[in-house]
């Protein structure tokens, strides 16, 4: 192979799926992050096929298995399922995706526990507190620059540095972020047996979606893993640096804006533990008591403020040996649960292409075009789903985007 090397901004979910790739096909690659290391942003998130299958081509076997064996355990029913207030079921919508594993279906993860999976050999290639600020070609190569003044030279350029990605401010500075208005708190609660045993079935199932007449919608995801996280990692990674996770129900607030809930709010961003707490405890007043109890059942410490931003889908760009994954250029609201997946889908993606490119195969422009051209075909409708208003409606399912049954 001639000395081909790529350059990835960015240690998220996608970025490091990515270099597991490169690295799985031999390719030489270079990631920067600009974190200490692995944090604690997010909790659970939900996994389809696209983005089971692009972990199953880029991680080495055994990591793989350690995925899937730290997934969450299989519901009775794969769907997002929409409640009132009262927990009565309103309906329920098939997950989006290609078809599942019928065996053993991909569900859910714990962020943390995922990135950390997939960082696992990573060591050489992975630069912890390197934050990219930018880049230069001149044609033949690319340039990476960082903050402290040094810069890194390769063949190509990933941007899976997120929805303020430098690297895509500097490609594409047309494509604008959007602010839905809407404004989150992400929570958890420890899911003992008691608390589980008082709680309506359709919170284990998929996911599921309690909207109150005040405005308050409220988004539950449960995270028990098939095996004990400790048990799988001492058995598949011995010593792997690989965190314990109990269970854990995810309850997240949302304050859609001009609602009542939302005109109660405090700023969320300055506020404490305890006065966001306070909040989803008001925003569950008069709603069915496990669901008020489960509120009650929150941990303070774990609770934090999201807005709800998202990307335009960009027009098509010419290109060349600076390209984007993940949210870098598809950032999407959690409408259909895809933006991990749809991440994780591109980095496989173009780990392929990239190794054609590597190979000789297909001269890297040509390679770098492929995979945009499909990405955009692939993700961009999902991008414009998750982005409509009407993603919220239990009944809203365009018809271009892929339904999972399993």
């Amino acid at each position: 192979m001639p000395s081909f090397h790529v350059l990835i901004a960015g240690g998220g979910i996608g970025g490091l799926c990515l270099a597991q790739g490169l690295r799985r096909a031999g390719v030489s690659c270079t990631l920067f992050e600009s974190a200490p290391g692995i944090g604690r942003a997010g909790y659970r998130l939900h996994m389809n096929g696209a983005g089971g299958r692009a972990l199953q081509q880029c991680l080495p076997d055994n990591l793989f298995e350690l995925y899937m064996q730290t997934s969450r355990e299989t519901p009775r029913r794969e769907v997002m399922v929409m409640l009132d207030h009262q927990a009565r079921e309103l309906g329920a919508r098939p997950h989006i995706g290609p078809p599942n594993d019928p065996r053993r279906p991909h569900t859910a993860v714990n962020r943390r526990t995922l990135r950390q999976i997939m960082g696992l050999g990573l060591e050489d290639i992975v630069r912890y507190d390197s934050t990219v600020t930018g880049y230069e070609t001149d044609g033949e190569k690319v340039r990476v620059l960082l903050d402290d003044g040094t810069s890194e030279t390769g063949d190509v350029l990933v941007g899976a540095d997120g929805i303020n990605s430098v690297l895509r401010g500097q490609l594409l500075p047309d494509v604008p972020v959007m602010d839905t208005g809407i404004r989150s708190l992400y929570s958890t609660a420890p899911l003992t047996d008691d608390l589980a045993a008082s709680l309506p079935e359709a919170l284990f199932d998929g996911f599921a979606v309690a909207v109150g007449p005040n405005g308050a919608l409220f988004a539950y995801g449960v995270y028990r893993p098939r095996r004990p996280v400790a048990e799988a990692v001492a058995e598949l990674a011995p010593g792997a640096p690989v965190d314990p996770v109990d269970p854990y129900i995810m309850v997240n607030l949302g304050l859609p804006p001009g609602s009542p809930v939302a005109a109660e709010a405090p700023d969320l961003w300055d506020s404490s533990a305890e006065t966001l707490h306070a909040l989803m405890r008001t925003a569950v007043r008069g709603w069915d008591p496990a669901l008020a109890d489960l509120v009650e059942h929150v941990d303070p410490t774990t609770i934090f403020p999201v807005s709800m931003r998202h990307l335009q889908p960009a027009d098509p760009w010419p290109a060349g040996r600076v390209t984007l994954l993940g949210d870098a250029i598809h950032a999407m609201p959690p409408s259909f649960g895809s933006g991990a997946n749809t991440a994780l889908r591109d980095a496989a993606a173009l780990a392929r292409a990239l190794e054609r490119a590597a190979h000789g195969e297909t001269p890297l422009v040509e390679a770098v075009a492929e995979y945009e051209t499909e990405m955009r075909a692939e993700v961009f409708p999902i991008l414009r789903a998750s982005a409509d208003p009407r993603a919220a409606d239990i009944d809203f399912l365009p018809d271009d985007l892929p339904v999972s049954h399993t």
